[in-house]
């Protein structure tokens, strides 16, 4: 991916493709899907801009879990409509009767996100169909799998899978993850051609840089991909010892994944993140002030180290 970057940018001088086609194709080819059933933008938060500003104006509602992806509720604002925030679960989990619940004759968007970040728990397919059935047709689901190449729960729903059942359904995904391409700032969004079509109507003209294309065509190479699949199983392989080891310090973690653990710090998460940020070496996390705290899953010597630090602030 770098020597394919290197040689785009030899070209920086000029436009890249406005419409990024032979990225378009090779995810359509990859996904089973066709290229209007594509809508490829700067980062999946660019692309679920894109889609909010596509489907929403002022007065609709946008219904998602809380907490969930930050992004949520900024993008809905900047689109001009309201975010319906329902918390989740004790074990992180979206509450889907309390979703349900929160849809009404205003709901224009309801948001899935699964794994959910920063918690960590995925959708059941169980949890996903009983939502579908019970939301209006007229909501447009969007299922966010940022970390879905992380996911190893076989009765996670699959979001490919369930979109020639819905023709109300859009998927996201990203290039930043398990692609490691967050400074490149790819993501799509796939469904059927009824529903993309205003969505790539949404997307900003040369969005994708030819440098960011080319690193996101490089990396759906069979090599590149298998590469992906071995960096991700040492993700998936240190996620429950880091999980565990955790849990046996007290902490009520919620099942992971994704790549990141969820520690329910509540009060305690700003004095925690600031005591793992001054040790040397610092070990730092993310924290979500009165909540909790995302740590990502690192090597075995960077989760032990985490665990480490952690023994200084158990559970109370």
């Amino acid at each position: 991916m770098a020597a394919a970057i290197a040689r785009a940018g030899d070209g920086i001088h000029r436009y890249p493709d406005m419409f990024a086609v032979d990225l378009h194709e090779r995810l359509a080819a990859r996904f089973g899907v066709t290229p209007r059933q594509v809508a490829v933008g700067g980062g999946s938060v660019a692309v679920l801009q894109h889609i909010l500003t596509a489907y929403c104006q002022a007065g609709d509602e946008v219904v998602f879990a809380w907490r969930s992806f930050e992004a949520y509720p900024i993008l809905t604002h900047i689109a001009g409509a309201t975010p319906v925030m329902v918390p989740v679960t004790q074990d992180g989990r979206h509450d889907i009767d309390a979703m349900i619940a929160a849809v009404t004759d205003r709901t224009k968007v309801a948001m899935l996100c699964s794994p959910n970040n920063p918690t960590g728990p995925a959708l059941t397919r169980d949890e996903f169909a009983r939502f579908m059935a019970a939301v209006p047709t007229s909501v447009l689901v969007v299922l966010d799998e940022a970390y879905v190449e992380f996911v190893t729960d076989a009765d996670a729903v699959a979001g490919l899978e369930e979109i020639p059942r819905h023709d109300n359904l859009l998927v996201l995904r990203t290039f930043s993850k398990a692609y490691g391409l967050a400074g490149a700032r790819v993501g799509f969004a796939l469904g059927s051609e009824a529903l993309i079509a205003p969505v790539s109507a949404c997307v900003t003209p040369f969005s994708v840089s030819s440098a960011a294309q080319a690193a996101a065509l490089a990396s759906l190479e069979p090599i590149a991909e298998q590469e992906l699949l071995e960096r991700v199983q040492q993700v998936v392989a240190e996620r429950p010892r880091l999980r565990d080891g955790l849990r046996e310090l007290g902490w009520e973690v919620p099942e992971a994944q994704g790549n990141f653990v969820w520690i329910p710090a509540g009060d305690r998460t700003v004095e925690i993140a600031v005591a793992l940020a001054a040790l040397e070496p610092a070990v730092l996390v993310r924290p979500f002030a009165g909540e909790g705290i995302r740590v990502t899953v690192g090597s075995t010597v960077e989760n032990d180290a985490v665990l480490a630090a952690m023994a200084s602030h158990r559970a109370a």
